[in-house]
């Protein structure tokens, strides 16, 4: 069986590394010129910070496929993050997150005593919906319309309150209004409103102290090098700064690939990236009539991120959140009325803080990321320059006084250099983590009737995350590795 995947993301290299212990060979196509997608490094000098993610959730998921592919974890040296992060609210009150949880509600004790004794019910409450859930959907997809509307699929939506958005959920148990932001921030993670995306997402600030957060040594890019290394290994060929053209079908089998002008044959094709371009790599017009047209997605938001180079060391922890006066206006500016934030909220990640192979020695790297609209809402070209000074000013005033001053150098990346990159709308999460756009409503692995043809990644589902996305990949390979697929010859 041979197999081509287009794209090198995570959900490429998981793919590929599960499938890789069978007999089938494997090309992977990557339009860049280097290994990884979203997980990938900027690199000044001596400086090295990642580009994309940051924060390790559900390690033990994470590694737990890595190892069932065969991977040995020797090289992935996990740091784990203690505390988790520090929430600066804009009247100077700051909470701090655990993973401990006595120390948790100590401090919930010092902070919002008012909600307490909420946080046990909470995490009582997750951790029932996280194993239900967890089974229900991440350890499965749904084949069709028929799947994902049987009673029982229907019925686990409605136990896990995926008819209230997160914001709602929280309301639940926390009164606070700056607590109900600090449980609710978490659907930006995977780029979506805390405000629409549905209550299945309040998994998430639930498994931050459950599971832990944690920081892959060397950076997150570092696993995409060591996939790389190993599927070359196992003769898995990589095919960088090669862009694929067409996906090759004669009505409802697929072909191959066209890689500019010349077709090649295979048995299977998969597609990592984010659903909507392939479908313009798809040849609808000789699939039969009863197919349906290529469908809208609503993206998910996009990101204005900052890198620096810094010539000493801060006194800061590794991940940070600084909320302005009104969170719930800065996601309407940013997900409704599609305008850049008039006062921001900005995450700061500061890996120095526990990694000194970043940086030369008293030197140190920063990454500073504001959620902003994703598609052409904004004139990059005209905005860009005012509002990294207004995120500067912010900086300065209220996390690192006195850090402009040792810049030595700075990367600006916002959501028109990321729709060059091929992310849909320049949004930097796939689709958004709507209720139309989650669990069974979410594109499936097969989104186009099409033998042999598949998708995976951050717009496909189970979602966006890393560990997610590679789920969705180990879903994947166990389908390929127990359907005919992996019996058919290779095309001729």
């Amino acid at each position: 069986m041979s197999i081509a995947i287009i794209g090198s993301g995570i959900g490429s290299l998981t793919t590929a590394l599960l499938l890789s212990k069978e007999n089938i060979s494997i090309d992977i196509y990557e339009a860049s010129d280097r290994v990884g997608g979203r997980l990938r490094s900027l690199e000044q000098g001596d400086y090295r910070i990642d580009a994309g993610p940051t924060i390790v959730l559900l390690p033990e998921m994470l590694l737990s496929i890595l190892e069932e592919g065969g991977l040995s974890l020797k090289e992935i040296e996990l740091l784990p993050c203690d505390p988790l992060y520090d929430i600066h609210f804009s009247d100077g009150t700051t909470f701090t997150k655990y993973s401990d949880l006595g120390k948790q509600q100590q401090e919930l004790m010092k902070t919002f005593p008012e909600d307490a004794a909420s946080f046990d019910r909470f995490m009582t409450d997750m951790e029932e919906q996280y194993q239900f859930g967890k089974k229900m959907f991440l350890e499965r997809s749904f084949s069709g319309a028929k799947d994902a509307l049987r009673p029982q699929i229907l019925h686990a939506f409605w136990k896990l309150k995926a008819y209230q958005t997160v914001r709602q959920r929280m309301k639940k148990y926390f009164t606070n209004p700056k607590l109900i932001d600090a449980y609710s921030l978490q659907t930006l993670y995977v780029g979506g409103n805390p405000a629409q995306s549905p209550a299945l997402y309040s998994l998430i600030p639930y498994s931050e102290h459950a599971h832990g957060i944690y920081y892959v040594k060397g950076g997150y890019a570092r696993l995409a090098s060591i996939l790389e290394k190993e599927l070359k290994k196992r003769g898995v060929r990589f095919f960088t700064s090669t862009r694929v053209t067409n996906i090759l079908h004669d009505e409802q089998q697929i072909r191959g690939v066209r890689v500019e002008e010349e077709d090649r044959l295979y048995d299977t094709v998969i597609y990592n990236g984010d659903l909507p371009a392939m479908q313009d790599l798809v040849s609808m017009g000789n699939m039969k009539k009863k197919s349906r047209s290529p469908k809208s997605y609503v993206p998910s938001s996009g990101c204005f991120l900052l890198y620096y180079g810094l010539e000493k060391t801060l006194e800061a922890p590794i991940h940070q959140f600084f909320m302005p006066d009104h969170f719930l206006l800065h996601m309407q500016e940013v997900f409704t009325n599609k305008r850049l934030p008039t006062d921001p909220s900005f995450y700061t990640f500061y890996p120095s803080a526990i990694d000194d192979t970043l940086a030369p020695k008293g030197h140190s790297v920063l990454y500073v990321l504001v959620p902003v609209p994703s598609s052409d809402a904004v004139d990059w070209s005209r905005e860009t320059d005012a509002f990294v000074e207004q995120i500067e000013q912010e900086l300065e005033r209220r996390a690192f006084p006195g850090f402009k001053e040792a810049v030595v150098w700075r990367q600006i990346h916002t959501p028109a250099d990321a729709k060059i990159e091929g992310l849909y709308e320049g949004g930097s999460f796939g689709i958004a983590p709507m209720l139309k756009q989650s669990g069974m409503f979410r594109p499936q692995m097969k989104p186009l009737p099409i033998h042999g043809l598949y998708a995976v990644g951050a717009s496909i589902h189970p979602g966006g995350g890393i560990p997610i996305v590679m789920q969705g990949a180990k879903l994947l390979a166990d389908h390929i590795k127990t359907t005919d697929a992996v019996r058919r010859p290779l095309n001729a």
